[in-house]
């Protein structure tokens, strides 16, 4: 059964935007701090950015200020604004959903991933 699911992803050249969408259950969404993480041809999956149930957002310095998270609750729908998109934003992009965190239910769900490519 597939949880989240994924689209937006494409070829952009240097300096554009695209926007990620993943579209969960309501069940998933409502308790689950919401995520992207991406993964670049042999490297590691790292952190891209997420946003609590709650609506706090959390980036790390190398899309701070050019990328975006939102949710919507009634769509049960994360979206990810990226603008001034580099070269090396180039990798999957993997949508994450961390139900009921901080508890011993703790659930982790992946989407399939999304190709984003920039060109220079």
């Amino acid at each position: 059964q597939v949880q989240l699911v994924e689209s937006g992803g494409g070829l952009v050249q240097a300096g554009g935007s695209l926007r990620l969408s993943c579209a969960a259950s309501a069940t998933i969404f409502r308790d689950s701090i919401m995520g992207w993480y991406r993964q670049a041809p042999g490297k590691q999956r790292e952190l891209v950015a997420n946003i609590s149930s709650g609506g706090a957002a959390n980036y790390p310095d190398s899309v701070k200020g050019r990328f975006t998270i939102s949710r919507d609750s009634a769509k049960s729908t994360v979206y990810l604004q990226m603008n001034s998109l580099k070269p090396e934003d180039t990798a999957v992009y993997y949508c994450n959903a961390l139900r009921r965190p901080g508890t011993v239910y703790s659930t982790n769900y992946w989407g399939q991933g999304t190709q984003v490519t920039v060109s220079s």
